[in-house]
């Protein structure tokens, strides 16, 4: 049991940083939309591909809201919540178990 204790807690911390680096990309592509900067320049295009795939998904979803464009606030608020929920919960059991 040790063993999946430091397993849970070590996926936990992985988790947390992927998703505060992603809510940090997602925030960068929004103020990239807010200045319109270069489509060609790479950065821009980076930021465009990583998150394009899961905003699109979102988009779909949403009713249509005119020009704005409310899918990275939804996807900032929906990692927020797994920050606050599913990285303690693994946490917590990882404790329980180690």
């Amino acid at each position: 049991m040790f063993v999946i204790g430091n397993f849970l807690g070590a996926l936990a911390s992985v988790i947390d940083v992927i998703l505060s680096a992603y809510m940090w990309v997602i925030i960068g592509r929004a103020i990239i939309s807010w200045i319109n900067a270069d489509p060609y320049n790479p950065i821009v295009r980076f930021l465009y591909e990583i998150t394009e795939p899961v905003l699109a998904r979102i988009r779909r979803v949403l009713p249509p809201m005119g020009a704005l464009d409310f899918s990275p606030m939804i996807l900032i608020l929906a990692m927020i919540f797994l920050r606050s929920f599913l990285v303690p919960t693994l946490q917590q059991l990882a404790r329980t178990l180690g």
